[in-house]
């Protein structure tokens, strides 16, 4: 049976439009992303088995082109117009915190945060940086690899906030691994770090950990 011959209340669209997005299931939302089935399958049947498929929603939109593609109703347009959408939410989140009257809680930058640096299969150090109203001016990924007391440099961290003139910042960096816990080594960079925006008198808030949904605040733990 075709969507269309579905009662009203239960197809994807018009129940988004009448109940909203957060009504929907995730297979109801894919199904509207996907606009067609195949041959034997609606929309949903076909989202159905994509998310059994790849295992949940969050695998599927963080799955490698070769492997989105390679699944039965899906293809290089599809795997295009899904990263457009995914990078939109991540901008979206990104210009609401721009937009904000400042940070008043961690909770305010985590969910960016992970959306932004969850998925990636590398390790990246990145700062927040903000005004003397903690109103955020930029973030910036500044180093990608293995994150150490070598591979991040405070001159360069430095040099960046006297160029934004960043009265305070956040840093943020990933574990590929999705475990959070930060290592010894987090917390001694962290202080370096510290100590050298200290000179120019300028704040570190925080720095987050970010694992797999999760991020570990270096202020909520009390390690700064």
């Amino acid at each position: 049976m075709a969507i269309t011959d579905w009662p009203v209340a239960e197809r994807p669209r018009e129940k988004l439009l009448q109940r909203g997005a957060k009504a929907l299931s995730d297979a109801e939302l894919l199904a509207i992303f996907l606009r067609t089935g195949i041959p034997g399958k609606t929309a949903v049947d076909l989202a159905r088995d994509l998310l059994t498929e790849h295992g949940s929603l969050r695998c599927l939109l963080g799955a490698d082109q070769a492997r989105f593609c390679n699944s039965r109703g899906l293809g290089s347009a599809k795997y295009v117009q899904l990263q457009a959408v995914v990078e939109m939410g991540r901008r979206y989140l990104q210009e609401t915190l721009e937009r904000g009257d400042g940070l008043g809680s961690p909770d305010q930058t985590r969910q960016f945060l992970i959306a932004r640096l969850r998925d990636l299969p590398y390790e990246v150090f990145g700062c927040l940086f903000l005004d003397n109203r903690h109103r955020i001016i930029r973030f910036d990924e500044l180093f990608r690899g293995t994150i150490d007391g070598a591979s991040v440099h405070p001159r360069e961290i430095v040099r960046q906030t006297l160029e934004y003139n960043a009265a305070a910042v956040i840093f943020a960096h990933n574990h590929p691994s999705g475990v959070a816990e930060p290592s010894a080594a987090d917390r001694n960079l962290t202080q370096r770090l510290k100590q050298a925006l200290t000179l120019i008198d300028v704040r570190v808030l925080d720095h987050f950990v970010v694992g797999d949904g999760v991020a570990t605040s270096f202020a909520e733990s009390g390690l700064l």
